[in-house]
């Protein structure tokens, strides 16, 4: 293996410089070296250690002086941190004492402020509740028939007045330029007499005849008295004694006997006029001199005969009602022998016809049997809910609705929406009576109205919702739901021209009878009330057809009476 010639050169130099140290050891040359470099050290670790010493023997000093500077301070601060802890802890305690001090006034305080907070709410309440009392009082007393259902038959003595919902136009009373006058008729005269004419017009030159007669007539009533008798011999059996005569003519059974005209004029007085038979029978006997002479028994009978003689009537009135499209119906009390009772009344605005119908009851029990059970028409009335069963289509009298609002207006002053729904009707009665006969209802228009008849509703709830009702008065809060529940049949009279927008015409009839009722005070028994409800049904249907009533009313009490179970006057048959 060859070597190379540097390592070798390296080798050589390391071996002679490793051989001279050996050198120098066997001959003490470098422990005297050595030696030399330890005394110089050792003499430098001890001047340094000596310079430490001092340094350190200087910082004690200063550690001490600093130490006792410390002490000092700490001992100055110590005195004013503990004077300072016993400020603080004097005034922690003095705090501690306002804050029980003032945790003891506010307890007092929560106690007198819970005390008064009761004593206001009991107080707030009392109040709330006589304002609801003095509220529903003046509603009370406050209430006729402009604001509520009452009828204006019933309205306190010295405030009734005539029933008037139009408005004031600031013209004056009377008739209006362009109406038409009635004149009096003149008739053929029995007696005639001829004035002459004065000698200076007759006799003077510078006046002629024109060839016109001046016609002035005075009419008297004069009631005659027609009797007519017939007489016939009698005959007796001498075998067995029987008496026998000729037959009479029809209407000749008693030894007087009236006819139609006399039962005629009796039955319009007491069943129209609304005279007592106490006045009737002395009206009868003053018009004719004492010769008729009538009893209250034949006057009480005529109801009764009327009612069985006109059968044809009664079906033609069940006809033209229930082939009407639209009928209007109410129940209205009544009494018998002593006790309340019902009369149905039945009116079609387009056929003229209406029919009064006594009932035990009324709801669903008055309507069983009558000619409304079964009907298929829209019906009008004054929200009877029981009305809701029967017919098709419903609209709701806006004439009541008039007159709750009123008086939610009356008792509830601060509200808007009452004010803007009053209105609101009004607006759309106007439309509605300002059409004419053949124009139709617009669609713009309507949905105009109904469009307003909502924002108002919104109104009233959020109104109520800001004020809610009290206990006492909930009148206007109660309309306003029906007027949200039952908008549909609110509206129908602005979709159904057909259809009329209140129940008046069934509020006119039911008048007829209330005045009836005040003449009579009570019936005996209901089928009493049966019969005058069909002479006030038959009566209003003569009147329709524009016929002489009292002629035609004659005319019926001279037909043959039917049998008893034809002539059967129960409200269902």
């Amino acid at each position: 293996m060859r070597i190379n010639f540097e390592s070798y050169s390296a080798l050589q130099y390391r071996n002679r410089a490793l051989s001279r140290q050996v050198e120098e050891f066997k001959s003490g040359e470098k422990y005297v070296m050595m030696e030399a470099d330890y005394k110089k050290l050792l003499r430098f670790h001890n001047q340094e250690m000596k310079r430490m010493e001092r340094e350190l023997a200087k910082a004690h000093s200063e550690t001490i002086t600093v130490r006792r500077y410390w002490s000092e301070v700490m001992d100055d601060l110590d005195k004013e941190h503990q004077a300072e802890v016993s400020r603080l802890l004097a005034k922690i305690e003095r705090l501690e004492k306002e804050k029980l001090d003032l945790a003891r006034q506010r307890d007092n305080t929560k106690d007198k402020l819970k005390e008064r907070t009761q004593q206001y709410y009991s107080v707030a309440a009392e109040l709330e509740e006589e304002r609801g009392k003095n509220k529903k009082l003046t509603a009370q007393l406050n209430k006729n028939f402009e604001n509520s259902s009452i009828p204006s038959s019933k309205q306190k003595a010295g405030k009734k007045k005539i029933p008037n919902s139009r408005e004031k136009t600031g013209r004056k009373q009377g008739g209006q330029p362009g109406h038409k006058g009635h004149t009096r008729k003149q008739h053929v005269a029995d007696i005639t007499y001829e004035i002459p004419a004065p000698a200076e017009y007759a006799d003077n030159p510078d006046y002629y005849e024109t060839g016109k007669i001046i016609r002035k007539q005075k009419i008297s009533v004069i009631l005659n008295v027609q009797i007519v008798e017939y007489t016939t011999k009698e005959y007796r059996n001498r075998k067995t004694g029987a008496r026998v005569h000729a037959l009479f003519p029809k209407g000749y059974v008693n030894e007087v006997n009236y006819d139609g005209t006399v039962k005629a004029l009796a039955f319009l007085l007491g069943n129209e006029c609304g005279v007592s038979h106490g006045k009737i029978r002395r009206l009868l006997s003053e018009l004719t001199n004492g010769e008729i002479e009538i009893s209250d028994g034949m006057i009480n009978g005529l109801c009764a005969e009327f009612s069985a003689r006109t059968g044809r009537e009664k079906t033609e009135i069940i006809k033209k009602l229930m082939t009407s499209p639209v009928m209007n119906v109410d129940f209205t009390n009544a009494s018998v022998n002593g006790k309340s009772a019902q009369v149905l009344v039945l009116a079609s605005p387009s056929a003229d016809a209406a029919l009064y119908i006594g009932r035990e009851k009324k709801g669903h029990k008055g309507v069983k049997g009558t000619p409304l059970e079964n009907y298929a028409g829209t019906i009008v009335h004054d929200h009877d809910t029981t009305f809701y069963k029967y017919g098709t289509g419903h609209q709701e009298c806006t004439q009541h609705d008039i007159r709750y609002l009123t008086g939610s207006i009356q008792n509830e002053a601060e509200l808007e929406w009452n004010k803007q729904m009053l209105e609101l009707f009004r607006k759309m009665l106007h439309y509605r009576n300002s059409l004419s006969e053949n124009e139709g209802l617009s669609p713009t228009i309507v949905s105009e109205l109904e469009a307003e008849y909502d924002r108002i509703l919104e109104t009233a709830e959020k109104e109520y919702t800001d004020e809610p009702p009290n206990d006492y008065y909930r009148e206007g809060y109660n309309l306003f739901l029906r007027l949200r529940k039952y908008k549909e049949n609110e509206l129908l009279f602005l979709h159904d021209k057909r259809v009329p927008a209140n129940n008046s015409l069934c509020e006119r009839l039911a008048r007829v009878y209330k005045r009836k009722q005040k003449q009579a005070v009570t019936l005996r028994s209901l089928k009493n009330l049966c019969y005058i409800c069909d002479s006030l049904s038959i009566v209003y249907l003569l009147r329709s057809n524009e016929e002489n009533v009292y002629q035609k009313i004659a005319e019926i009490y001279g037909r043959e009476r039917p049998p008893k179970s034809e002539g059967k006057t129960d409200a269902t048959a």
